[in-house]
């Protein structure tokens, strides 16, 4: 599965994820990014809560982007796996 962002071929660097579920109390959101390290490799961003906390954060670094996107991509699949849902701009 390859993402990209909208109109481009660019891999995707950004997405929000929200999973909610009124009848178990459940409202979740998890963050995905692809930044720049200071040492020039780039880190796969995950950042995750409940909503109106502010969450956890957790980088892993990768010695390219491409490496790092990809590793986007296995996330974001385990994550639609679990009912979580792209957020889209409102």
């Amino acid at each position: 599965m390859h993402i990209a962002d909208a109109g481009t071929d660019q891999p995707l660097q950004l997405l929000l994820l929200e999973r909610r579920d009124d009848a178990r109390n459940m409202a979740r959101w998890y963050v995905l990014s692809i930044e720049p390290t200071l040492f020039g490799d780039q880190a796969l961003i995950r950042e995750w809560g409940r909503t109106g906390s502010a969450g956890r954060r957790l980088g892993n670094p990768y010695s390219n982007k491409a490496a790092a996107a990809e590793a986007l991509e296995c996330w974001l699949a385990r994550k639609l796996g679990r009912a979580y849902r792209i957020r889209t701009r409102e």
